[in-house]
Formats: C-alpha cells, sequence, structure tokens
C-alpha cells in the first residue's frame, strides 16, 4: 500500500536505541530522507546511518534547549525539510523502586529525560511547521502510561502525561498553524531492545503476558510499523490525536508474582 512517504523528510529522535532504529529503517524503506538522532549511542546511530546508505546523525541532549534547537537546524539543513518528526527518545530507570523508597532526584530526572525531552522535541518540530504550514508527529509513549508500572511511577506518569495531557493538547494547537497536521502516539508494551535487555527472558515473558491475549514480546519493527501508518496522510490523514497500543492485547499488569492468588 502506498503511504506517500516517498520523498519526505522525517527526523527519529532516539535512533541508536532499539525502536528508534527500527523507525528509521522503516521510513527509509518507504523512500524517506531520514536524519537520525542519538544522544550517548554515537556509534548505534552511525551504524544505522551507515545502513540506509549514509543519513545524516546529529547528537544532541534533548533536555536541553540549545541542543534541541541545534538539532532542528541541523536537521532541516540536512534532510532539506522536515515533514514527519517521530519522538522516540526517552530512558527506562532499571532499577524497582516504590514511591516511599523514590528519591527526588530519580524522579525528576525520569521527567527531565522522558517528559520535557519530548516537550521540547514537540516544540522544535511544531516551530518548523509553523514555517511550512504542514507535519505529522508521532510520540512515543509507553503501556506503563496506561496501565501504570510498579516499582516505576516516575516513569509511567511521564509518559502518562505524554500520551494524554499533552497529546491531546498539541492534536489541538497544530491546526492553528497547518490545519491539516497531525499529532498521534503509540505505547508500545515490552519490546525486545537495547533498554528491555535481559528483561525479556523466557520465564519473564510467561509472567508478564499473562494480561496479554499474545503471549509474546513486540520486536521494533512491530511499533515501527504502527508508527509509519500513523505518519502516513495517506493512510492517516484523518486521524489525529489517537494513541495505538502495540502490546499484544494487554489488558493491564500483573500485580502478584503468585500465580495461585
Amino acid at each position: 500500500m502506498e503511504t506517500g512517504l516517498s520523498g519526505k523528510g522525517v527526523l527519529v529522535t532516539g535512533a541508536s536505541g532499539g525502536i528508534g532504529a527500527a523507525c528509521a529503517r522503516a521510513f527509509a524503506a518507504e523512500g524517506a530522507r531520514v536524519a537520525l538522532h542519538y544522544r550517548a549511542g554515537r556509534e548505534r546511530a552511525e551504524a544505522v546511518a551507515r545502513e540506509l546508505g549514509g543519513a545524516p546523525a546529529f547528537q544532541a541532549d534533548l533536555t536541553r534547549e540549545g541542543d534541541v534547537d541545534r538539532l532542528f537546524a541541523e536537521a532541516v539543513a540536512g534532510a532539506g525539510r522536515l515533514d514527519v518528526c517521530i519522538a522516540v527518545a526517552g530512558v527506562w530507570p532499571r532499577d524497582d523502586e516504590p514511591v516511599w523508597r523514590l528519591s527526588l532526584a530519580r524522579w525528576e530526572d525520569t521527567l527531565r529525560t522522558n517528559l520535557t525531552a519530548t516537550f521540547l522535541t514537540a516544540r522544535g518540530f511544531l516551530r518548523h511547521v509553523e514555517e511550512t504550514g504542514h507535519g505529522s508527529l508521532v510520540l512515543v509513549g509507553s503501556t506503563a502510561g496506561v496501565f501504570g508500572e510498579a516499582g516505576h511511577a516516575d516513569y509511567a506518569a511521564a509518559k502518562s502525561a505524554i500520551l494524554y495531557g499533552l497529546l491531546l493538547s498539541l492534536k489541538n494547537e497544530v491546526v492553528r498553524i497547518a490545519p491539516r497536521a497531525r499529532v498521534n502516539a503509540v505505547a508500545p508494551g515490552w519490546t525486545e531492545s537495547p533498554m528491555t535487555r535481559g528483561l525479556v527472558d523466557p520465564e519473564r515473558v510467561r509472567r508478564v503476558s499473562r494480561t496479554m491475549a499474545l503471549r509474546k514480546v513486540a520486536q521494533p519493527e512491530d511499533v515501527a510499523r504502527q508508527v509509519v501508518v500513523l505518519a502516513s496522510d495517506e493512510l492517516s490523514g484523518h486521524v489525529s490525536g489517537q494513541v495505538v497500543v502495540v502490546a499484544g492485547g494487554m489488558e493491564g499488569r500483573v500485580v502478584h508474582d503468585d500465580e495461585s492468588e
């Protein structure tokens, strides 16, 4: 099916990670001109860039306004124009910390590296949309923002803010500057990626998938395909403010480890 993305300029943040890299490959496969962002994973991002035939890759800390401004200036210069932005970048803290043990430092750092980074990315892209009069923005949240996640309330709060308050405000605001511009989101569940490596062994998959119709974890490509669909004006031209949950039919979280209870 024709996506209409051929020749479009696409910026993918967090392109050194599993989902980001899969998104970059998926858009390149549709003929888009892809620009890659990375923060610390330079080697991984440059490997993806080479794989895509020399796509430009730019380093930036998305929690810093100056870095984000520079990123968009470089991406526009590298791609000529940005029609699509995929805000993938985010950080899931590995340590399980219930709220009564959660430090303020970690809470603030998690919100900054997820919610603030997404806000600054969206703002940078929409400033470009204000000039071009067109654009499609896809935010990447998490099922943690839909169902919560014990031990990671900071991450769940940040992703929930992205999927609800931020998304629903942006989809109404963007039409003030571009009447056909759209903002949507995906909420991946358990997905094989560098961020979750080691946490999706068969026993863990068996346990966490008890609330899922499909008892498996997603591959990054599963998420990337949905991102492409939402980004495409041909396929989703009348879709805005929507969240596509990519989680095998998940209906909630496992609360108790003991299956007998």
